[in-house]
């Protein structure tokens, strides 16, 4: 869901990739069915593991496992706690899209502004504002 949003709103300033520590077999009907309300259809989507990512870098990665990262990940981590909808009912899976979105959302915002944001270098660094 949370790649799905991230490509669907913010792809001006970021590149989304879904994997997982334990992904599922599938996509759950009932997500595909939640994110479909919202205009946006997943069914080309598949779970992926980590490793599936190969050596690709990141600037920031999201965790929703509530599982630790390897260490070998080498970038800023932020944890989002929201329960995995896998096993519940529509309903639940509606409010956890819901909770996901308006996280992606918040982050997109955050980003837009750390980009719009002058970035200004030392005195004498022969640089200027970017």
């Amino acid at each position: 869901m949370a790649e799905g949003f991230a490509r669907a709103y913010g792809s001006d300033v970021l590149v989304a990739a879904s994997a997982g520590l334990a992904p599922a077999h599938r996509v759950a009907p009932d997500t595909l069915r939640a994110m479909a309300e919202k205009g946006l259809n997943l069914r080309d989507h598949f779970p992926k593991a980590i490793r599936h990512l190969g050596r690709a870098e990141f600037d920031l990665v999201i965790n929703m496992s509530g599982e630790p990262l390897p260490e070998t990940l080498r970038c800023e981590a932020r944890a989002w706690d929201l329960e995995d909808p896998i096993c519940l009912g529509y309903e639940d899976h509606c409010a956890i899209r819901d909770e996901i979105e308006k996280l992606v959302m918040n982050l997109i915002v955050d980003l837009r502004k750390e980009q719009a944001q002058p970035q200004f270098k030392p005195f004498g660094s022969g640089r200027v504002p970017l």
